[in-house]
């Protein structure tokens, strides 16, 4: 009867295989590679001997510094934009010719117009009214 412990066994031990490290000039020949149009990134993925979730994570990645480099771009170009604006001179606007004081007690609302030029009465009135 053969047992095993009664043979010589050699014990082969597995090894790991080591991580691969790929470069940054083979990480953009690859995206790019595929990034063309009308490419199977599966396809460049097994060109390359590489995994395909890998590839689709490193593309992915690739796009989203494409779209913040240029969200970037165009908000630099927002901020160098100079926008001239028309200003009214500031004696242009009209000034008031009248004074108007509104008064509520209640349910009743007084309105009364003064010309500007005599300020003065409409205080006095103004004052001896409020008494």
């Amino acid at each position: 009867m053969y047992t095993m412990d009664e043979a010589n066994v050699e014990q082969d031990a597995v090894q790991p295989t080591r991580r691969r490290r790929h470069s940054k000039e083979f990480k953009e020949q690859v995206i790019r590679a595929a990034m063309q149009p009308n490419v199977s990134i599966a396809a460049v993925a097994l060109h390359y001997r590489l995994n395909a979730n890998m590839l689709r994570s490193w593309v992915a990645a690739q796009e989203e510094r494409d779209a913040a480099d240029a969200a970037r771009k165009s908000l630099n170009a927002m901020e160098a934009e100079f926008v001239p604006l028309q200003l009214e001179a500031p004696g242009a606007a009209a000034a008031p010719t009248e004074i108007q004081i509104e008064v509520r007690r209640g349910a009743a609302t007084v309105t009364v117009r003064w010309p500007l030029c005599a300020a003065a009465d409409c205080a006095a009135w103004l004052q001896g009214w409020l008494r």
